[in-house]
C-alpha cells in the first residue's frame, strides 16, 4: 500500500503547478479590461458564460491534489497521470497569458493557437490513458480523476477552434450594432433640431456613417464546418468506447454558447442552434442508455481513442 510520502516530489510539484494554473487563469479572466475567455472576438467566439468551465475544472483538480496523498489515489494520479499534470498546468498558464494579451494581439493569438495545439496533444494522450488503462473503482476516482480531464479534453477541443479563428480568422466588429443605433438616434436628433426643408444649418456636424461588414461566404463556410466537427466530436464522445457524457456536455453547450453570442450573424447563429439540438439529443440518449444499461456501442480498447490527438 502506498504511503503518503511516496513520490513526494511529484506531489509537491503538482500542488505548485496547480497554484500557477489557477492564478494565471484568474489573472487572465479577472484583470482590468479582460472578460472571461478574452481573446480576439471572431464569428465562432462563444458567450463568456461558457468559460465558467475553468472554475469547475479547478475545483475538481483541487480534489485530485488531495486525493493523491491517499492510497486509493496514488495509482491514478501519480502512476497513470504522473508528470503530465504539472506540464499541462504550465502550458495552460502560458496559453492564458497569450490569449489575454492586449499588445501585439495578432502575434499573441498565433502563439496561443500553437500552445493550445500542444495542450490538445498532451491532454489527448492523458485522456486516452485514463480511458484505456484506468478503471474507476469508486466515486472519488470518477470525481477527481476521470471527470476533470473529461471536461478539460472537451473544452480544449473547443478552444482549438476558438484560438484558430482568433489567430487567422476575421475579427468581429462587436461595436457595429451599437454604432448603427447611435447613428440612427443622432441622425433623428439632428434632423429634428437642425434640419429645415432639407438644408442643414451651417456648423452642423453629421456623424460619419458606420459600415458594418458581416461574415463573408468563406467565414460562414469555415464556421459551419467547425460547428459540424464539434457536433460530430460530441457524438463521438458519447457513443464510442466507455462513453463520456461530461466531455460531450462541454462541447454541446459550447454550441449553445456560440448560438447565444453570434446573434448578429444569422447563418452562424441558427447553424449553431441546429447543431446544439442534434448534439443535445445524442447526449440525452446517452444519458438514458447509461441509466437503463442499454444501447451502448462497445468498441475495443484500441478504438477508445479521442477524436483530437
Amino acid at each position: 500500500m502506498a504511503h503518503w510520502k511516496d513520490s513526494i516530489v511529484l506531489k509537491i510539484v503538482n500542488v505548485i503547478a496547480f497554484l500557477v494554473f489557477t492564478t494565471s487563469n484568474a489573472f487572465a479572466n479577472l484583470a482590468p479590461g479582460h472578460s472571461i475567455g478574452s481573446q480576439k472576438v471572431t464569428y465562432i467566439t462563444p458567450a463568456p458564460w461558457l468559460f465558467t468551465v475553468w472554475p469547475i475544472i479547478h475545483v475538481l483538480l483541487l480534489g485530485s491534489l488531495v486525493y493523491q496523498f491517499f492510497p486509493a489515489g496514488y495509482t491514478p494520479v501519480i502512476e497513470v497521470i504522473g508528470w503530465r499534470l504539472p506540464v499541462l498546468a504550465l502550458l495552460t498558464s502560458i496559453y492564458s497569458g497569450f490569449a489575454a494579451a492586449e499588445k501585439a494581439q495578432t502575434i499573441n493569438s498565433i502563439l496561443a493557437f500553437v500552445t493550445i495545439l500542444i495542450i490538445a496533444g498532451l491532454v489527448s494522450h492523458l485522456y486516452r490513458d485514463l480511458r484505456v488503462k484506468h478503471e474507476n473503482k469508486n466515486l472519488l476516482d470518477v470525481l477527481f480523476v476521470s471527470l476533470p480531464f473529461s471536461l478539460f479534453h472537451g473544452f480544449v477541443v473547443v478552444l482549438v477552434f476558438v484560438s484558430a479563428f482568433a489567430a487567422f480568422g476575421r475579427e468581429k466588429d462587436i461595436h457595429a450594432a451599437a454604432s448603427v443605433i447611435l447613428e440612427a438616434v443622432v441622425g433623428i436628433a439632428t434632423k429634428g433640431g437642425n434640419h429645415h426643408g432639407g438644408v442643414h444649418e451651417p456648423g452642423t456636424v453629421l456623424p460619419e456613417p458606420h459600415h458594418h461588414h458581416g461574415p463573408g461566404i468563406a467565414t460562414n463556410v469555415l464556421v459551419f464546418l467547425s460547428l459540424l466537427f464539434l457536433e460530430a466530436t460530441s457524438a463521438g464522445y458519447v457513443f464510442s468506447g466507455k462513453g463520456d457524457v461530461a466531455g460531450a456536455a462541454v462541447i454541446t453547450f459550447s454550441l449553445l454558447a456560440i448560438f447565444d453570442y453570434q446573434r448578429d450573424a444569422p447563418f452562424i447563429h441558427w447553424s449553431a442552434l441546429a447543431f446544439f439540438i442534434i448534439s443535445l439529443i445524442a447526449l440525452v440518449r446517452a444519458l438514458i442508455a447509461t441509466f437503463t444499461n442499454r444501447g451502448r456501442i462497445a468498441l475495443s480498447d484500441e478504438e477508445r481513442a479521442p477524436l483530437v490527438a
